[in-house]
């Protein structure tokens, strides 16, 4: 049985904090707190490392004979699969490192991106792929170093991306910046010089997830066109239609991923 004495020393999530936060934000809309209440409260929050630090900050809201708001969990929960929890792990990352030169390198897969990453391409190429990565902190840092080459960094949706590189006579891609991250997810910083070459983001899902999308809409388009109300035989029309749709689309794909794997066989090597 757990010593409840020892509960309030538990260490507090990032989870735990949001939703204190958001017990606050609600209480300053209602206007149980002003507005230097709810800063003192909220710094007091984000600078809580224990449930027992947590708790007295929301101990008197709301006021009496009001449906309390849910307080802090002091029973640690099993990580959700595929949680960004689960993919903050921590240690020193897998690869700390990667250079090409006249060649190429990939990072991708299952691997943990450490704090920092250093890459360097010199008439050469490389692909750094965090769509599957563990992530050594909830912020890491990637420093390119292109000259006369290029780096391509793929991120999973829900990731934030700050770019800060510099290029001379090349560049670095600022599309994917200013899209903000889901909560708990981790942040990218792109640090770097590029001489010549350019670093390129950009912002994919796995190909598992891909199918799993796509079957959700061929299944709902199925659904739509044999529920209409003209009958059966509309929507043995309209379902024929979209599986011709889909089938093309899914070969549009699948040519466009064959292109892409023997383009990366070639920058890349087998």
């Amino acid at each position: 049985m757990t010593d409840d004495a020892a509960v309030p020393e538990l260490r507090a999530s990032d989870a735990d904090r949001e939703r204190v936060a958001e017990v606050l934000r609600d209480a300053l809309a209602e206007g149980r707190l002003d507005m230097e209440e709810f800063e003192e409260r909220l710094e007091a929050t984000y600078k809580a490392r224990t449930y027992g630090e947590l708790t007295p900050i929301t101990r008197d809201l709301p006021a009496a004979g009001v449906t309390p708001p849910p307080v802090v969990s002091l029973v640690k929960e099993p990580v959700q699969s595929g949680s960004w929890a689960g993919r903050i792990v921590g240690g020193e990352g897998s690869s700390t490192w990667a250079v090409a030169v006249m060649s190429g390198f990939q990072r991708k897969g299952r691997w943990t991106v450490p704090k920092v990453f250093n890459c360097f391409a010199f008439w050469g190429g490389g692909e750094i792929d965090l769509r599957e990565a563990n992530f050594a902190d909830h912020e890491v840092e990637i420093n390119c170093v292109a000259i006369m080459g290029g780096m391509n960094i793929i991120v999973p949706p829900g990731v934030e991306v700050v770019v800060r590189g510099i290029g001379i006579m090349g560049g670095f891609d600022h599309s994917e910046e200013g899209v903000p991250g889901e909560p708990g997810a981790p942040r990218v910083i792109v640090n770097g010089f590029a001489f010549w070459g350019g670093v390129g983001i950009e912002r994919k899902v796995t190909k598992e997830e891909r199918r799993r999308l796509k079957e959700e809409r061929r299944q709902g388009k199925l659904d739509r066109g044999a529920g209409h109300p003209l009958g059966e035989g509309f929507g043995d029309h309209r379902r024929m239609l979209e599986e011709h749709r889909e089938w093309r689309r899914d070969m549009h794909e699948q040519r466009r991923e064959r292109h892409r794997e023997r383009r990366d066989r070639r920058r890349y090597g087998d």
